[in-house]
């Protein structure tokens, strides 16, 4: 059995931040990020999907993620308008 990841970025309209992980099960965990289940995100509720991307691996998931985090947030806004069209599954 082939497991893929996602990568994914989640917005908070009420506390205008952005939120970016992993995982290999994309329902569950935006459903466990919208359930204040997830200490950080609990906060600031409720989070909307606008960004993600499957991968084969957890390695290449991972590896996406940091350079996403390491994103200045202009350079992140820029990347969700480009691609989040074309990534939201």
């Amino acid at each position: 059995m082939n497991t893929h990841f996602f990568v994914y970025i989640l917005y908070s309209k009420s506390a205008d931040i952005h939120y970016i992980g992993h995982t290999s099960n994309l329902d569950d965990r935006v459903l466990r990020h919208n359930k204040g289940l997830e200490n950080f995100t609990s906060k600031f509720r409720p989070w909307t999907l606008v960004f993600a991307l499957k991968k084969d691996s957890k390695v290449q998931a991972f590896a996406l993620e940091l350079k996403l985090k390491n994103l200045s947030t202009l350079r992140l806004l820029s990347f969700i308008q480009k691609y989040s069209s074309d990534n939201i599954l």
